[in-house]
C-alpha cells in the first residue's frame, strides 16, 4: 500500500507545479522528492507528470487521481484531529491561502493570539494571489482563503474577517500632504503607481475612479507593480502616487516616510 508521505508529495508538487517550490514547502532534497515520484509512476506504470522546463504539469492520469488523493489526506487530517479531540485538545494544521496584504500584516498577528489558545495546532499561510485562491478553494486544494474582495460562487461562503481601507499616499513633501484641495480630477496630472491588475486593490481603485467618470487609459500610470511594499518604497522616493492598503502604509506613515493624501472627492 502506498505510504501517505508519498501522497503528500505528490499533492504539494500538484499544488505548486514546481518541484523546486515542493521541495521547499517539504524540507526534501530534489533526489528525495524525485524518487517519491518515480516510485508512484513506477508501482503503478503510470506518468503523473509531464515536464515543461522548471514547472510541471499533471498529465491525464495525474488528474484522475488527484482528488482521491487530496480526501485521503483530508481523512488523515481528521484523523489526526480526532486523536487530539481524545485529550480534548484542538490540534492538527490549518492551511490558509491568502492574499498578498493580509498574509504579511494580518494574518500574523491574528495566527499568533490563536496559537497561545490552540498550541497544538499547526497554521500554514501560503500567500497567493487572488485567482489562486478562488481556484484552490473550488478545487478543494486548500480548506480556507482570505480575500480582499468577496467571492461570488454557490459552492463558497465568505465571511467578513477584517475592514481594512485604501488610502492615498503620496511623498512626504507632496502638496496633498498638507493641502485638502485635491479632487478625482487631479489625479490626471499626477504619476500614478498601480497594483497589477488581477489585484483586490486595483480592481476596487478603478472601480470607484469609474464612478467619477475616470478610466485606467486617462491616469499617468508611471509604473505597474506586484508588491505593496514596493509600491510604497517607490512612493517614498518620489516615484509617483499610489493607492495602498491603510494596512500597508501604516508603518510608513508612522514614520513620517510618506503622507496619507487630504484630497477630497
Amino acid at each position: 500500500m502506498i505510504e501517505l508521505s508519498t501522497l503528500r508529495v505528490f499533492l504539494l508538487a500538484a499544488e505548486e507545479k514546481n518541484f523546486s517550490n515542493a521541495e521547499k514547502r517539504l524540507n526534501l532534497s530534489q533526489s528525495a522528492l524525485s524518487q517519491n515520484i518515480q516510485t508512484m509512476e513506477r508501482i503503478y506504470g503510470v506518468t503523473l507528470f509531464e515536464r515543461r522546463g522548471r514547472s510541471v504539469e499533471l498529465s491525464e492520469a495525474g488528474q484522475t487521481i488527484l482528488p482521491m488523493v487530496q480526501e485521503v489526506i483530508r481523512s488523515a487530517r481528521m484523523l489526526e484531529d480526532g486523536f487530539q479531540e481524545i485529550h480534548n485538545q484542538v490540534g492538527g494544521e490549518l492551511l490558509i491561502g491568502c492574499s498578498t496584504s493580509a498574509g504579511k500584516y494580518l494574518l500574523p498577528i491574528l495566527l499568533s493570539d490563536f496559537q497561545k489558545q490552540y498550541p497544538a495546532v499547526h497554521p500554514r499561510v501560503k500567500v497567493m494571489g487572488r485567482e489562486n485562491i478562488y481556484e484552490r478553494l473550488l478545487n478543494h486544494a486548500i480548506p480556507f482563503g482570505v480575500t480582499s474582495k468577496i467571492f461570488e460562487h454557490r459552492d463558497l461562503e465568505c465571511q467578513p474577517l477584517f475592514n481594512d481601507k485604501i488610502v492615498l499616499i503620496v511623498p512626504a513633501n507632496h502638496p496633498w500632504a498638507h493641502y485638502g484641495k485635491a479632487t478625482p480630477d487631479d489625479l490626471l496630472d499626477q504619476p500614478v503607481i498601480l497594483r497589477e491588475e488581477m489585484s483586490g486593490t486595483c480592481e476596487t481603485v478603478m472601480q470607484s475612479l469609474k464612478n467619477y467618470g475616470i478610466t485606467p487609459d486617462m491616469l499617468k500610470v508611471v509604473m505597474e507593480l506586484g508588491n505593496p511594499e514596493a509600491i510604497e518604497m517607490a512612493v517614498e522616493r518620489g516615484v509617483g502616487i499610489a493607492f495602498i492598503s491603510e494596512m500597508v502604509a501604516a508603518r510608513g506613515l508612522a514614520f513620517g516616510r510618506i503622507k496619507r493624501s487630504k484630497s477630497r472627492t
